[in-house]
């Protein structure tokens, strides 16, 4: 009996698989479409069970009035939003921004610009407890009662307040950890603050097995960054890398900065993006 080509009658679109089968017998054809569903299935149809999951995090320090940009940073589809400079939704009962953090965690000493962490509503997030001590602005998570997520968004003197932060909890950072946040940060200031510097934070991270997303994704060195996270004054001549994620380097599936002069109408610096 000759082989014919043919296309299998579960593919639909551009998802059509051509196969080489036997013609079959007229009585035997419900055998066939019974073996064909099998085939297509197990074998050929994209399903859940079949789809790499994945989950997607996203920082950005939003420059402020957070409740008429969510919308902007809500078309990533992130499952995790930690977001710097936003206003406490508690204090928004009713609008859209309110809407849109049903499922978050936040703290600042001024309700109009704090760190928030806003997730799906099928992702649980819980605070952790650690004691910032006044240090601004550290925000540490449960995350799916899984990894502890630290939202980062470093204040005057920048570096400084996260070295001290990271000595006080570092014991508790372990290789599921993920921090991620504006640091305000760059080896190229390292002189600027002695021993609490960004070099030193570094190094700390990377004994933990934690290490700089973006230098291990773009094979840079710290402080020669080719992409800026940050612009001054919105001035494209004067970009700084200064937003960091850190996290055990077998845990990453993608990372990137999110480049386009559209960020720049909302803010001073541009997202980045993790997906674990």
């Amino acid at each position: 009996m000759e082989l014919a080509d043919v296309v299998d009658s579960k593919s639909t679109g551009s998802d059509t698989v051509p196969v080489r089968v036997r013609p079959p017998a007229p009585h035997r054809r419900k055998l066939h479409i019974a073996c064909g569903d099998f085939f297509y299935n197990n074998f050929l149809a994209d399903t859940s069970e079949n789809k790499e999951s994945f989950m997607r995090i996203v920082s950005w320090n939003c420059n402020g009035k957070f409740r008429e940009k969510f919308k902007k940073i809500k078309e990533l589809d992130a499952d995790i939003y930690v977001i710097q400079e936003c206003e406490n939704p508690q204090s928004y009962a009713g609008t859209a921004y309110r809407g849109f953090a049903k499922n978050y965690i936040w703290n600042g000493e001024n309700k109009n610009k704090g760190l928030g962490i806003f997730a799906k509503e099928s992702i649980s997030i819980q605070r952790n407890g650690w004691d910032a001590y006044c240090l601004r602005n550290f925000l540490s998570v449960k995350v799916n009662h899984d990894f502890d997520l630290l939202g980062v968004w470093a204040c005057k003197p920048y570096i400084e307040e996260y070295y001290i932060y990271q000595c006080i909890h570092i014991q508790k950072y372990n290789d599921q950890t993920i921090i991620i946040g504006d640091f305000n940060s760059n080896k190229i200031w390292d002189k600027t603050h002695s021993a609490r510097n960004h070099t030193n934070v570094v190094k700390e991270l990377e004994r933990k097995n934690l290490i700089s997303a973006y230098h291990y994704v773009y094979h840079e060195k710290q402080g020669e960054e080719k992409q800026p996270t940050f612009y001054l004054y919105r001035h494209l001549d004067k970009g700084y890398h200064i937003d960091h994620c850190f996290i055990k380097k077998e845990r990453i599936k993608n990372y990137q900065v999110l480049h386009g002069q559209s960020w720049l109408n909302y803010s001073d610096h541009l997202p980045i993006s993790l997906e674990i």
